[in-house]
């Protein structure tokens, strides 16, 4: 069955960088398309990012646009986020799932990453 298994995430500084990861097993990874998406303490769910099949084409939150980059490896079925110039807006709770679209938290998705900016 489909697992989304993450890693990353933590406490860092404003601007600082952090890195995360997503292992997806049970599909063809490569068939699909991978969306980051997060969730901040009494906030709607926000997608972040997400990432073609194919030509890796990728999309951004305005919020996120030019500071994370998404990307994947097909071959490990891998997906990750680097962010970069963390603000604390950024705070909130991320998850990896498959798809682009979501107006609630998808039953399908990683186990959710803790990122907590703040200095």
């Amino acid at each position: 069955q489909l697992q989304l298994v993450q890693s990353g995430g933590g406490l860092v500084q404003p601007g600082g960088s952090l890195r995360l990861s997503c292992a997806v097993s049970g599909i063809t990874f490569s068939g699909y398309v991978m969306s980051w998406i997060r969730q901040a303490p009494g906030q709607e769910l926000e997608w972040v990012s997400a990432i073609n099949t194919g030509d890796s084409t990728t999309y951004y939150a305005d919020s996120v646009k030019g500071r994370f980059t998404i990307s994947r490896d097909n071959a490990k079925n891998m997906l990750y986020l680097q962010m970069n110039g963390l603000k604390p807006e950024d705070t909130a709770v991320y998850y990896c799932a498959p798809g682009r679209y979501f107006s609630t938290l998808p039953a399908h998705r990683g186990q959710g990453s803790h990122v907590t900016v703040s200095s």
